[in-house]
């Protein structure tokens, strides 16, 4: 094999690699006899078919096998016989290929940057923190009261707030039908909770036990169901019963209903989990300022490539979160926008590029233990539904591996603050909390920078739709922040 370097600019590389033809007839020689062991032939046992007829009537059959074992193998011989790094998968154009000749074919690349992590021990940090206090831990053990609610029957036109109980069925006003989800016997409904499509709980409000009436509704468009989307529906309704929602008390009873063994044992698995909120939130900020100083403190070309294909995923995941714009064809960014996303994509790449150097230099890696976590918390996201989430991993082979980057980007980050000086400094919440714009990756931003072009990636107000005439809106009590960590480790 002969390996000539044709062009050397930068991170900008191209070869051209030679695979002298008694190479190549070697490779096929090797196919045609793994061929032949199984093969049957007339006047032949398998395995005894004599060379020369396997070439003459399959060679020419092979020769696409063997291009492409050639080149493969060649390829990563030539990368390390020149000590190059490619940032991406080199591309390749063959020039001459054929049976008795040469291979002959171009490899274009962009290596990866050559530069040194900086002494991270000479890191200084700050970690604002913040404790759960009694304030705090009373305003969650009200929602939760106000969650867990009790009711009682009541006499009187129902009102916001109230529960009503009802039969309801429903059909599509055009054509009579009723669909799969429009009707239910026994339902309760908190009146003015927004759980059911725009303009149905409003028309029950002043019903009471006994009535029976209808309830028209127009269905969004765009809807979860496509059958169902933008249609006008009329729902027969009868009221069985009004409740009045009455917050439950806290005390040893309420906290044994929730599976805890007393009111105090209540009180602590509350601020635990306000605590946990506060210190997520605490090494956020923390890892914010550890990025920063990290893009602060390295300077290195990075491989177009990569930015492009960045670049790229950006524009995507904006179009996904503006689908009507995209049809419509109005979905346009600016020059300023484009220059800013420009910005983002390399300052994503540099650090993906510092973590994964940090990552390959300290032997850092990821086991099937903590990939499997990944897993679980991920299945935690979505209640419910937590068996189709492990099926869908366990299935998916690349989905699975796609995890893999988050958690070794926070498994370096732990190893680099092991390392720095972190002190930690209390603040209020209010402080700790201040500036943390919740759209905005960390990769992507330093704190102290504004964007005129960020795009909303969760509105931190989710509706799941569980059946055409129900919605369920799902609040978390403390937003968090993904970084959309682009690590890549090259190969």
């Amino acid at each position: 094999m002969q390996v000539k370097e044709v062009k050397s600019e930068g991170l900008s590389h191209e070869l051209e690699v030679t695979v002298s033809a008694k190479d190549i007839d070697k490779k096929i020689e090797s196919r045609l006899q793994e061929y032949g062991k199984t093969l049957k032939l007339p006047g032949f046992r398998p395995g005894k078919v004599p060379l020369d007829i396997l070439k003459q009537r399959y060679g020419k059959a092979v020769l696409g096998e063997v291009l492409e074992s050639a080149v493969n193998d060649s390829t990563q011989k030539a990368l390390t016989e020149k000590n190059l790094r490619p940032a991406l998968q080199p591309k390749i154009e063959v020039k001459e290929f054929d049976e008795g000749k040469d291979l002959i074919y171009s490899m274009a690349l962009e290596t990866l940057p050559e530069f040194e992590i900086m002494d991270l021990k000479t890191l200084k940090l700050e970690r604002p923190t913040t404790k759960a206090d009694k304030k705090a831990v009373d305003e969650a053990l009200e929602r939760i009261s106000k969650q867990h609610q009790d009711s009682e029957p009541v006499d009187r036109a129902a009102k916001n707030g109230d529960v009503i109980v009802m039969d309801f069925h429903g059909k599509t006003k055009d054509d009579g039908v009723e669909h799969p989800g429009m009707h239910s016997h026994d339902h309760q409904l908190e009146l003015g909770g927004g759980q059911f499509i725009e303009g149905f709980e409003e028309q029950l409000v002043g019903k009471k036990a006994g009535d029976k009436t209808d309830v028209e509704v127009t269905f969004p468009d765009p809807y979860h169901s496509e059958d169902l989307a933008g249609r006008d529906a009329i729902f027969a309704v009868n009221v069985k019963e009004v409740r009045e929602a009455k917050a439950s008390k806290i005390d040893d009873e309420f906290a044994k209903k929730l599976g805890l063994e007393d009111e105090k044992a209540l009180i602590k698995a509350v601020e635990e989990q306000i605590q946990n909120e506060y210190d997520q939130i605490s090494r956020m900020k923390l890892k914010r300022a550890l990025l920063d100083d990290l893009d602060d403190k390295h300077e290195f070309e990075v491989p177009a490539g990569m930015m492009d294909m960045e670049f790229s995923n950006i524009k995507q995941q904006i179009a996904m979160e503006k689908p009507d714009q995209v049809k419509e064809g109005t979905l346009e960014l600016s020059k300023e926008e484009e220059d800013e996303l420009h910005a983002i994509s390399e300052r994503r790449v540099r650090l993906g590029m510092i973590l994964s150097e940090v990552g390959r230099k300290n032997n850092i890696q990821i086991n099937d233990q903590e990939l499997q976590r990944a897993v679980i918390t991920e299945a935690q996201r979505y209640p419910g539904q937590e068996a189709q989430i492990f099926e869908y991993y366990k299935s998916n082979q690349q989905a699975l591996e796609a995890l893999r980057a988050p958690v070794f980007e926070d498994k370096v980050v732990d190893f680099i603050v092991e390392l720095a000086g972190v002190t930690d400094k209390e603040v209020s919440l209010e402080v700790l909390t201040a500036d943390d714009d919740e759209d905005e990756s960390y990769l992507d931003k330093k704190k102290d920078k504004s964007s005129s072009s960020k795009k909303k990636t969760d509105s931190g107000e989710k509706k799941e739709i569980k059946n055409p005439a129900k919605k369920s809106v799902s609040k978390s009590t403390a937003k968090k922040k993904s970084t959309e960590t682009k690590s890549k480790k090259a190969s």
